[in-house]
């Protein structure tokens, strides 16, 4: 007779084998050490190792035979920051040049022609290039970009080269993530001084002055403020070694504002040391207080070195903003408009400070114009070698003042704008190199006169693309700090052999999405800034052609918010069909003459979290091409949702989803009506690791298919349109493929170099992939031999 324990016991082992059975059909959640539920910076030497892995699969990828062909554009360049130049000048014609997300490149005819010479790396943002003054074989590089801008990039340490940038080494201090200066000895290669920045989204403890006395092997921190505080500037005496002066700035930037002044800020301010780094003493008496001091630029004249400048962003407030500037959108902040770009001069190696600029009103109205209400993107300034009273400062504009600062004029008006660094030949103080926004330009007469180079520095940034159906097809996109242009997609040579073409002029700003209506290639639709929408028809001549078509607001509705790049697509069903995303998802039925709202507010609309900078805001829509109204929107404080009725109910979908982390790309499948695909980008947490996600039943359910993909972030994910089991993903060091539906991924080409792959189509007709780089333009590729190649390879599997 069997007893009530023997049952209870067969009992319960059902039970368990039923648990075991249920947990091993049921999908995969999160990679709980990939993607952890709340916000997490990535381990520096997980990092590196992810890279390592990363390079290897490049190496032993099917797909390496396969070639990019850089479309262009050839005719735009792109935003640089900073410049080293071997001297002397007339023996020497080599100019190094750092980008800020397009690696460094190298002239040896002062700019007749450049070659990358670092853009195989970690990371290709680039924070400073410096030349060793005794040997100018030496060079190093620090990564990440300390400018900070809204499309800035991490780094990952330092690199040094001892021929001449023809191989470069990592030397460490990964985990800075942002360098703006290395000074190095001028007689003592080995002994290195870095000032780190530090972490853009998050506190770090690796921030600061480092120091090496071996050449890179082992660093040794000898300033260091505190977690929120790095070094933004580090300026050598030229006749004692030992004397360094440091600039340190208190900023972290948050997803919801720019990296401006709190009340309780303390950390911001001048050091000195001379004895090398061993001690160091604060120098702010004649400065701002500390809780009003932002970024400091510092320079000293190279002839008379106890003449020190300082280029203080100053948050003072100078005067309340106008009624027009409060319903800005670009950056305002809330505070009112500051003092900003403010001037300082010791005279005494840092003793005293004695303000020079803006002690008359109207100086005053130009200095708190100089650097917009942005001054952290800025704080370079120069000091001419020769003469102590020429003073140069970096802005919006180009400026110079020889009266020691107390007035400036504007220079280079014909130069980009938005300037980054300076080098003046200490030898002739008229030929300087500047580097800005738009490229490189060189002047021999003290910025009469100006050369740029555009045509062949290609690293312009783009931060999305679009494509028309007209033969041949174009590609849309917006560049950083350019606005947005297009190109022909030539294939009139060839499937492998499209070439590279200037780009011209298109609908929208710097930061806008567009959409072009498939059955007319010229009606374009363009969001320019944080959502403002648009409705061109290229074939009406002028500004008629364009209609404002952003969706109205009324009084007492809460302020509409849009990403800086706010998304909208056209219905795959209804070419006059758009939806668009702000917090809300608006559609219109008209082409954009009339809206109405289909969403709830989709994000976390969390008060605390609501800014000078828009934010909790819809970052991707996806409308189902087998069924209209079956809508998914993910936002970029990780909510995502989803409706099957055109808007009339919409259903939350984050189960198993890591917390709060910005939703990059929504695909609603295209072979099966119940899937969608999903990429999350962990960049502003400080996060790399890969995010990749498919459901099979509308979001209910997610299964991570990053599968062998090392490292992030991830941007956009794709499907082929020719074959369901091909997905293309694009992250922040290239572009991945798998054939098999997500299990296996592989690097997707051998030439392209290592770059942010912002975005990625491909053209339904022609079937050429074409991404959208930031920092490199845009790329393409025949996707006929990958379709081709995963035919092969599922056949013999």
């Amino acid at each position: 007779m069997i007893s009530h324990k023997q049952i209870f016991r067969s009992i319960v082992f059902l039970c368990v084998c039923a648990l075991v059975l249920f947990l091993l059909m049921s999908p995969l959640p999160a990679k709980r050490a990939k993607n952890p539920q709340r916000t997490h910076s990535t381990d520096p030497e997980l990092r590196m190792k992810w890279f390592d892995q990363y390079v290897e699969m490049k190496k032993d990828s099917p797909f390496k035979d396969l070639k990019w062909r850089h479309v262009g554009p050839k005719n735009v360049s792109g935003r640089c920051t900073d410049i080293a130049v071997v001297a002397p000048k007339g023996e020497n014609y080599t100019i190094y040049v750092a980008t800020a997300s397009g690696g460094v490149w190298k002239t040896s005819n002062e700019g007749t022609t450049w070659e990358p010479i670092f853009d195989q790396e970690a990371s290709t943002s680039i924070g400073d290039v410096t030349i060793a003054p005794s040997n100018p074989e030496i060079v190093w590089i620090g990564t990440g970009e300390a400018n900070i801008f809204r499309s800035s990039m991490a780094g990952c340490g330092v690199y040094k080269s001892t021929d001449a940038g023809k191989t470069w080494r990592h030397m460490g201090l990964t985990a800075t993530n942002t360098i703006p200066r290395i000074v190095i000895h001028p007689e003592n290669t080995d002994i290195v001084y870095v000032a780190a920045s530090g972490h853009e989204w998050t506190d770090n403890k690796e921030r600061g002055v480092y120091k090496t006395i071996d050449g890179g092997e082992t660093w040794d921190k000898i300033l260091y403020v505190n977690e929120k505080t790095g070094a933004i500037d580090l300026l050598m005496d030229p006749y004692d070694s030992n004397t360094l002066y440091a600039a340190t700035w208190q900023r972290i930037r948050n997803k919801w504002n720019d990296p401006r002044n709190g009340p309780d800020y303390t950390g911001s301010g001048i050091y000195k040391t001379m004895d090398g780094g061993a001690t160091w003493n604060p120098i702010n008496n004649g400065l701002p207080e500390a809780k009003y001091r932002g970024r400091i630029g510092l320079d000293l004249c190279l002839s008379k070195s106890n003449v020190v400048y300082a280029f203080v962003d100053n948050y003072e407030i100078g005067r309340e903003p106008t009624e027009a500037e409060r319903t800005s959108t670009y950056g305002l902040p809330s505070s009112g408009i500051i003092k900003g770009a403010t001037v300082y001069r010791s005279d005494d190696g840092g003793g005293s400070w004695i303000q020079m600029s803006g002690l008359t009103e109207q100086t005053k109205r130009f200095m708190m114009r100089h650097s917009g209400t942005y001054g952290w993107v800025f704080g370079q300034i120069r000091v001419d070698p020769n003469y102590e009273n020429t003073v140069y400062i970096m802005g919006v504009p180009l400026s110079v003042s020889h009266d020691g600062g107390k007035t400036f004029k504007v220079i280079g008006q014909r130069v980009h704008v938005d300037h980054h660094g300076m080098w003046i030949d200490p030898d002739n103080s008229g030929y300087i190199v500047n580097v800005n926004d738009g490229g490189i330009a060189i002047t021999y007469d003290k910025g009469k006169n100006w050369r740029t180079f555009t045509d062949n520095l290609p690293v312009c940034q783009f931060f999305n693309i679009g494509y028309d159906m007209d033969t041949p097809f174009r590609v849309y996109g917006s560049m950083q700090d350019h606005g947005s242009f297009r190109g022909v997609v030539d294939l009139s040579g060839g499937r492998k052999s499209i070439p590279t073409v200037d780009f011209e002029r298109a609908p929208g700003g710097e930061g806008s999405s567009h959409a072009i209506d498939p059955t007319n290639p010229n009606i374009v639709y363009s969001a320019g800034f944080y959502g403002h929408l648009n409705r061109t028809d290229l074939s009406v001549e002028g500004r008629g052609g364009t209609k404002y078509i952003l969706p109205r607001q009324f009084n007492g509705e809460p302020k509409l918010r849009g990403q800086w790049v706010a998304p909208f697509i056209i219905s795959p069903h209804n070419n006059n069909i758009i939806y668009h995303g702000m917090q809300y998802l608006f559609r219109s039925r008209d082409r954009g003459d009339t809206w109405e709202r289909i969403s709830p507010d989709l994000t976390h609309n969390n008060k605390a979290e609501l800014g000078d900078i828009p934010y909790q805001t819809v970052f991707s829509i996806s409308e189902s091409p087998l069924k209209f109204g079956l809508i998914y929107v993910g936002t970029d404080d990780g909510k995502v949702h989803v409706t099957k009725d055109g808007g009339k109910t919409w259903q939350e979908i984050m189960k198993g989803l890591p917390y709060q982390k910005w939703v990059s790309e929504l695909v609603a499948s295209a072979y099966n009506l119940g899937t969608v695909y999903m990429t999350q980008n962990g960049k502003r947490d400080d996060d790399f690791a890969a995010y990749v996600w498919k459901s099979t039943d509308y979001g209910k359910t997610w299964v991570d298919i990053s599968g062998n993909i090392p490292l992030g972030p991830v941007n956009v994910i794709r499907e082929d349109p020719a074959n369901r089991n091909i997905l293309y993903v694009g992250t922040d060091i290239g572009v991945y493929v798998t054939s098999d539906g997500g299990k296996t991924w592989s690097v997707l080409g051998g030439n392209l170099p290592s770059t942010f792959v912002h975005d990625l189509i491909i053209h339904p007709r022609d079937n050429i992939i074409v991404i959208a780089t930031h920092g490199r333009g845009m790329w393409a590729l025949d996707a006929e031999p990958i379709n081709k190649m995963s035919q092969q390879r599922r056949r013999f599997r």
